[in-house]
């Protein structure tokens, strides 16, 4: 992997260990390997769906789905460590974004259960989850829900030994092909302030398989990257109470300390699609002819070359920043947010300027930096919209 600061000279920094420097040229040596297989520019829904199965499998015989548990249930290590989940995206989003979709998803997925599950749930899903042999899913959005998480309306009621839900849930990644969801929903109602909002006081968390009745995806969604997702209705679905994860009323924190641990790698995805788009670009300028010229030799080619060197190694010195900072017990909320914010925003351009070095090639299906075009649009907006960044640096600055 190569680009303004490549990934060899960003270990250099103090923010990594010797563990970090192995763990990243594992991950190179594996995904130049078996990443390396051209994309169809056309995919199906059942082929993507196929695929990221086959890709969860893999990753799990490689190891590095062991990144996502820790090691007392199969993980590679004693706890989350957000630098090598960040480093493992960085490295998987560089060659195929699916590759990283299909690593971050048993990460987030499974994130809730690590966090605060009872024992007995961590070693019913967890092994499989490190393994690569089951699929995980978050399911936290709904239709009238999405950053205003407190606004949710799916209930879960409590009937003996069991839990029945209602309600739906939107835009889950992995919806249709998991084989567990943990599912956020309310137990009470939450608190209504004066300004007409609600608390995020009653809303807990579960486990919730993908057999158990009551359980339908209602409908596959189709996104300019194709990937599984799917919006979900609960339709009476009754669980077992002990897939309750933590205790009632919890699930709010539980939501946001998962979402903590893995933030800081969606910037990691946005700067390996960056730098992948800008090793494309920079191959192309130097080999491509134009008045008796390459493109390389144009000022205003160097001087695009530049900005998109520039913003690159600002968002990977952000991320592995906040990563760093989590790792070693350091408020991180700000700092997660700068990255994730800065990271996608500059992915976006970098990749536009990629493309338009590449003119009427840059458009054509089955050109990298048309697929990278499509892939980086979603991470300004999920777990937490660019706006939603901004909001969140603006209050705590305030504070």
């Amino acid at each position: 992997m190569s680009g303004a600061l490549h990934q060899g000279a960003l270990l250099a920094l103090p923010f990594f260990e010797q563990a970090h420097r192995s763990l990243a040229d594992h991950a190179n040596a594996w995904a130049a390997d078996a990443l390396k297989t051209a994309h169809a520019p056309e995919e199906t829904r059942d082929a993507v769906d196929a695929r990221c199965r086959d890709l969860v499998a893999r990753l799990g015989a490689a190891g590095l789905t062991r990144y996502c548990v820790r090691r007392e249930f199969g993980g590679a290590l004693e706890d989350f460590d957000a630098r090598a989940i960040c480093l493992i995206r960085e490295t998987l989003a560089y060659h195929d974004g699916l590759a990283d979709f299909a690593f971050a998803m048993q990460g987030l997925g499974s994130g809730a259960i690590s966090l605060a599950g009872s024992a007995a749930l961590k070693a019913r899903y967890l092994p499989r989850v490190a393994r690569g042999a089951a699929i995980a899913a978050f399911a936290l959005s709904e239709p009238e829900a999405g950053s205003d998480v407190a606004a949710m309306v799916c209930r879960a009621e409590r009937q003996g030994d069991h839990y029945l839900i209602d309600g739906a849930k939107t835009w889950i990644s992995n919806g249709g092909i998991a084989d567990f969801y943990c599912v956020f929903a309310r137990t009470a109602p939450g608190e209504v302030r004066a300004d007409g909002t609600t608390g995020a006081q009653g809303i807990s968390a579960f486990v919730v398989e993908a057999a158990d009745p009551g359980l339908l995806v209602e409908r596959r969604i189709d996104v300019n990257a194709p990937h599984p997702l799917a919006q979900l209705a609960f339709r009476r679905c009754r669980i077992p109470s002990d897939r309750l994860i933590g205790v009632e009323g919890e699930g709010f924190k539980i939501a946001m300390r998962t979402l903590d641990v893995f933030r800081s790698s969606v910037a990691a995805a946005a700067t390996g699609f960056a730098r992948r788009a800008f090793d494309e670009a920079v191959a192309h300028a130097r080999t491509r002819r134009m008045f008796g010229k390459t493109l390389a030799d144009f000022q205003l080619t160097q001087a695009a070359l530049a900005d998109m060197a520039t913003a690159i190694d600002a968002a990977a010195l952000l991320t592995y920043r906040a990563a760093w900072l989590r790792d070693t017990g350091q408020p991180v909320t700000m700092a997660a947010a700068m990255a994730k914010m800065t990271a996608t925003e500059s992915a976006q351009n970098v990749i536009d300027r990629a493309l338009q070095m590449f003119g009427g090639r840059g458009v054509e299906r089955g050109e990298t930096v048309e697929r990278l075009y499509r892939e980086i649009r979603s991470l300004r907006i999920y777990e937490g919209a660019t706006e939603v960044q901004k909001l969140v640096i603006g209050r705590e600055v305030l504070r």
